[in-house]
């Protein structure tokens, strides 16, 4: 990408520094983006496909588009849906999913509070548990659901949390993904202080990552864990644009992270 396009269609940039400091970068970030990340990802929540009234056939194959650009130009390690991939009737999951397959990058799914299946229909749709770990290297990706079949606000699962965070405690970073915010950070998150309690006695969680408000696309910190949202790709409301998040951990261990859409000058942060 041209520097000038890049400019265009990116966020300001923050940096979350190991101690949980944030710093925020605005203009060009030349250096910033120059250097060699060891892990890269893409996270994008909210897409609502078969929502009536919007394109949702269109916000998808734009998503899928734009990652599929920046990946070719700066691989991305993997790709996350953080949530309301369908907007509530699951008849939409197929096209969903055929949409999301042509990303040119491995993805993984959570479920959100639109995405009305149970656990077993998610595992044979997606091929993935609606609670899920994985590795990259020395570090660890967790993705919890927050929801169920009914839509219903939950907290994520205390028990399954704890047995992975003790698992992976000797990893460099976690990295947690769940639709829902658990903090009440935003007027639709839900309060879940036995979860966020869990997760302060790990210090390698580096990260939470939050879709489900639309019109939210900040970094919100409690205690030292950064809360980050991603506002949205689709759905009938929201911030102005429809986007993605890209974050990049580097050598150093701090992670630089931005939003990218493809007309808008967006925020840009390290954390």
């Amino acid at each position: 990408m041209r520097r000038r396009d890049f400019i265009k269609q990116a966020s300001a940039a923050f940096v979350i520094l190991q101690s949980g400091d944030i710093l925020s970068f605005t203009g060009d970030h030349d250096e910033l983006r120059a250097s060699r990340p060891v892990l890269r990802f893409a996270v994008a929540s909210d897409g609502h496909y078969g929502q009536p009234n919007t394109e949702y056939e269109e916000y998808f194959s734009d998503m899928v588009r734009h990652i599929n650009r920046h990946h070719v130009e700066k691989e991305f390690d993997f790709c996350m849906i953080n949530g309301d991939i369908i907007h509530d009737d699951k008849k939409w999951f197929a096209e969903a999913k055929a949409a999301l397959d042509k990303l040119a990058v491995k993805y993984y799914v959570s479920q959100g509070n639109h995405d009305h299946v149970t656990a077993e229909e998610w595992q044979a749709i997606w091929n993935m548990p609606v609670n899920l770990d994985f590795r990259v290297r020395k570090n660890t990706v967790l993705i919890g659901t927050t929801s169920n079949e009914n839509g219903t606000y939950l907290c994520p699962d205390l028990n399954w949390f704890a047995r992975k965070l003790e698992e992976h405690k000797k990893q460099k970073n976690v990295f947690i993904f769940i639709h829902i915010n658990p903090v009440k950070h935003t007027k639709n998150a839900v309060d879940c202080p036995e979860f966020f309690e869990l997760l302060s006695k790990y210090r390698n969680v580096r990260a939470v990552f939050n879709g489900h408000d639309h019109d939210v696309d900040t970094i919100k910190m409690k205690e030292h864990i950064p809360f980050i949202f991603d506002a949205h790709f689709g759905g009938n409301w929201g911030t102005a644009y429809r986007g993605f998040r890209v974050v990049e951990l580097r050598k150093d261990n701090s992670i630089l992270t931005y939003i990218l859409n493809p007309s808008d000058k967006l925020n840009e942060q390290t954390l």
